[in-house]
């Protein structure tokens, strides 16, 4: 299974980007697939994740009602959906593919991981 991230950039404080995760290798529906992002002197910390197969959604409290995870199993990607964003979400993004939403969302450990995609949002 692998993961191919893009879309990040730079942007303004407001502004709005997407990101999406290629998956080959494995039907969406096989995993939960999650972003999550590292910024500089921070730990990782979880941002989003989806399980197409439970119909299951959840967000970080620090990115709710801004950002919104969905997919295309046509392409087999998932997207990130940032708008309104601020300075402290610059970051590196990651995405991410576990077995369970559990594992991936409570335990934050991941079968697979991308290469990450930089954001950053200047104030």
């Amino acid at each position: 299974v692998q993961l191919v991230e893009s879309g990040g950039g730079l942007v303004q404080t407001g502004g709005s980007l997407r990101l999406s995760c290629v998956v080959s290798g494995a039907s969406l529906d096989a995993y939960t697939i999650g972003w999550f992002r590292q910024a500089p002197g921070k730990e990782r910390e979880r941002v989003s994740c989806i399980n197409r197969r439970q119909g299951d959604i959840r967000y970080a409290d620090s990115v709710k009602g801004r950002f919104t995870v969905f997919s295309d199993k046509t392409s087999n990607t998932v997207f990130l959906q940032m708008n309104g964003l601020k300075a402290e979400d610059t970051a590196v993004y990651y995405c991410a593919a576990a077995g369970s939403l559990s594992k991936l969302w409570h335990l934050e450990r991941a079968d697979y991981w991308g290469q990450g995609t930089q954001v950053s949002v200047s104030s």
